[in-house]
C-alpha cells in the first residue's frame, strides 16, 4: 500500500492553518493593549499639556500607523488561512510601514547630509514603487495571477 504525498501532507497543512489562526488571535490580543496604550499615551499627552509639541504628536501618530499595521498582518494572516489572495492586503501594510518610516525621519538619526539624503531618496523610491504596484494590483486583473 502506497502512501499518497497529498494525504502525508494534509496533517501539516491543517497545523499550519491551526498556527496562523492562533497567530492572528495573538495579533488581536497585541491590537487591544496597543489601543489601550494609546488612550493612555493621549490622556498622558493632554494632561501634561503637550498636546502641541510636534515631537510628542509625531510619536502618537506613530503609534497610531503601527496599530494599523497589525491590523494589515492580522487580515493577511486570516486572508491566508481562508485561501483568500493577500498580495494586496501585503502591499498596503508595506506602503503604512514605509509611511510610518516617512513620517518619523529625523535628520538626527543619520550620520550626515548624504546618509539622510540617501535614505531620504529610497523611503521615496519605496512609497512611489509600492504606490504603483498598489495601483496596478487594483487595475489589472491577470486570470491565474499568483496572489502570495
Amino acid at each position: 500500500m502506497a502512501l499518497d504525498l497529498d494525504d502525508a501532507a494534509d496533517p501539516a497543512a491543517r497545523a499550519m492553518e491551526w498556527l496562523v489562526l492562533g497567530a492572528a488571535y495573538f495579533l488581536l490580543l497585541l491590537f487591544l493593549i496597543g489601543v489601550f496604550d494609546l488612550f493612555v499615551s493621549l490622556y498622558r499627552l493632554l494632561v501634561a499639556g503637550n498636546f502641541t509639541d510636534p515631537a510628542e504628536v509625531v510619536a502618537l501618530l506613530d503609534s497610531v500607523l503601527l496599530l494599523l499595521i497589525i491590523v494589515e498582518v492580522h487580515r493577511t494572516l486570516v486572508a491566508y488561512a481562508r485561501g483568500q489572495p493577500v498580495l494586496r492586503i501585503v502591499v498596503s501594510a508595506a506602503i503604512i510601514a514605509v509611511s510610518r518610516r516617512v513620517i518619523s525621519f529625523r535628520l538626527e538619526d543619520y550620520g550626515g547630509g548624504n546618509e539622510a539624503l540617501l535614505a531620504a531618496a529610497a523611503l521615496g523610491v519605496l512609497v512611489l514603487a509600492l504606490t504603483v504596484g498598489y495601483f496596478l494590483l487594483d487595475r489589472v486583473s491577470v486570470p491565474g495571477r499568483l496572489e502570495l
